[in-house]
């Protein structure tokens, strides 16, 4: 039995001349898509709608209003395959005109049947009303029109004609309360029912595509399109295990992606993937203008119009200032143990080139428009860290625990929150920093209350420097740093403190020789920054002497400030 071989084409927004010759006019086919996969982007989504069909020969043009408003028409690109020969040619996209309900005439019959009982009702309240404004004037007439001849009337007679005035009044009351409630219910309804028959703004927009076929055949075309509204953020999940005398310290890193969309369609049962392109930031870097360093320019005379001339005359005209020239030169002024999880959650598939990285979702996933964020699992890593006490003293005593490791992956680490627990515990959040392969991260794992650190002032001394006349001011500052290790295991500390950084021939700062000598100066590029990193063993002290001098003209004061 012979084999049909199926044909597989694909086009863009624009395909011109792209169908065979054929008739002038093309068949219109109805055509339902649903969405089979999905791409989202930090800054956006690729979607890919899926249409069957049994499409008969010759040129037909499928039309699907099924695709969302906030799709970009420019991004539209269709691909298809079926028995026979297929020819794509234009697509293009058509905002449907709003649409009137389907059972018109049935809201028109019953609006026309409410306004008639409204109007009955307001009949029945016309009378009431009338009724109790008749027993009301017999009321003012009384007594004296009681008599045939004006005479008055037993007392018994009084009372009961007053009793029959009464039973008027509140019935007609009753009568009229009545028929205003079935207004108000009828009035409702009305309401409801006028917007009923008001036509809807389009909720989708409409597709077409002119396909030609040789031969009737089944059809499959994969509609993928662009959308701005939606996003994924990473978010992390950092469960350290301190380790022990026999165990090594170990990190499970969690990757995730949270992912919200508000596209105006909801993703159901869809093949998902996230990826760190980012769609929204166009293809090339910016231009760069020359900069310019010049003396100020004065203003230029401006020529002013007889309108704005006589506005001005006008005491009642209030000009606004005059525009700048478009060629006006913009002007710059330079001035001087980890827990366990119940169930095993489904973990994505890498795919990580040179220049991006998409993680593909098992199975099929489901998102709602406009239902929140939806939290997936991309990968797990097990990672053995490096794992130290790092304290900066002069701002906070406080020792805190950091476990360093090199990122291994090929898929980069985004910038994004991390939950972060120590040994079974939920310590606090923290940020991860963009890293790529080979780059070492950091993170922190919260206060270690069983080492001590005190920073001490030992010497301030600011005084005058010169033989005979002073000639300049100083600044001499001595402290010392003591590093306590409570446990019984050694463990790595880092200290980190501050030297003052200079950046006029007048101020002179240097490093006295009573300091211990640091570790590392200008610590990761922050001029100033030094750090003396040590292993302290089980219960040891350790002491930091650290000590400088300033020396600057006398006639001048300075301050230290934090760099920009």
């Amino acid at each position: 039995m012979s084999r049909i071989a199926n044909y597989l084409v694909t086009t863009s927004l624009v395909l011109a001349g792209a169908l065979v010759a054929g008739p002038l006019h093309a068949a219109n086919l109805d055509a339902a898509s649903q969405v089979g996969a999905v791409t989202v982007y930090p800054d956006g989504a690729s979607v890919t709608r899926v249409i069957t069909l049994d499409l008969p020969a010759g040129d037909n043009t499928l039309v699907a209003k099924d695709f969302p408003m906030g799709l970009d028409p420019s991004s539209l690109r269709v691909e298809g395959e079926g028995g026979a020969k297929l020819t794509i040619g234009a697509i293009d996209t058509k905002l449907p005109q709003p649409s009137l309900p389907p059972n018109l005439s049935e809201i028109d019959k019953r609006i026309e049947a409410l306004n008639d009982q409204r109007a009955d009702l307001q009949g029945l309240i016309s009378a009431a009303e009338a009724r109790r404004k008749f027993a009301e004037r017999f009321a003012e007439a009384s007594p004296a029109g009681l008599g045939e001849k004006g005479e008055a009337r037993p007392l018994s007679e009084w009372r009961a004609a007053f009793s029959a005035v009464a039973d008027e009044v509140a019935t007609a009351d009753s009568a009229i309360r009545d028929a205003e409630r079935k207004i108000r219910v009828i009035d409702r309804d009305l309401a409801q029912l006028a917007a009923d028959r008001t036509s809807k703004p389009p909720s989708k927009i409409e597709v077409r595509i002119d396909v030609a076929s040789q031969a009737a055949t089944k059809a499959t075309l994969r509609v993928t399109y662009a959308v701005p509204s939606a996003r994924w953020t990473p978010i992390y999940d950092a469960r350290l295990d301190t380790g022990a005398k026999d165990r090594k310290p170990a990190i499970e890193l969690v990757r995730r992606a949270e992912i919200t969309q508000s596209t105006g369609e909801d993703w159901s049962n869809v093949a998902l993937e996230v990826s760190t392109v980012r769609v929204a930031r166009g293809g090339n870097a910016p231009d760069l203008r020359s900069l310019i360093v010049q003396y100020p320019q004065p203003p230029r005379p401006m020529a002013v119009s007889q309108a704005a001339e006589r506005a001005m005359k006008s005491r009642d005209a209030y000009a606004p200032a005059p525009a700048a020239p478009a060629d006006a030169v913009q002007e710059f002024r330079l001035g001087g143990g980890t827990f366990t999880d119940i169930a095993v959650e489904r973990e994505a598939a890498a795919q990580a080139s040179a220049f991006q990285a998409s993680f593909r979702i098992p199975g099929h996933v489901s998102v709602g428009a406009n239902e929140g964020a939806k939290s997936l699992r991309i990968s797990t890593a097990t990672i053995t860290p490096d794992l130290a006490v790092r304290a900066v003293p002069v701002l906070d005593p406080t020792a805190f625990l950091e476990a360093s490791f090199v990122q291994a992956d090929d898929a980069p680490l985004l910038p994004g929150q991390v939950s972060i627990y120590r040994d079974s515990i939920f310590v606090g959040r923290s940020r991860m920093a963009t890293a790529a392969k080979d780059e070492t991260v950091r993170l922190g794992f919260g206060a270690d209350d069983k080492v001590k650190i005190e920073r001490t002032v030992v010497k301030r001394n600011e005084g005058s420097a010169g033989l005979i006349v002073t000639t300049s001011k100083t600044d001499e500052r001595a402290f010392k740093t003591t590093v306590r290790n409570g446990h019984d295991f050694p463990i790595k500390v880092a200290i980190q403190d501050q030297l003052p950084v200079s950046e006029n021939d007048d101020i002179v700062v240097e490093m006295l020789p009573s300091s211990t000598a640091a570790t590392t100066t200008n610590l990761r590029d922050k001029r100033g920054v030094l750090e003396w990193a040590f292993e302290a063993k089980a219960g040891e002290v350790r002491e930091i002497n650290f000590a400088w001098r300033m020396r600057w003209p006398k006639d001048k004061g300075v301050v230290m400030v934090p760099a920009g």
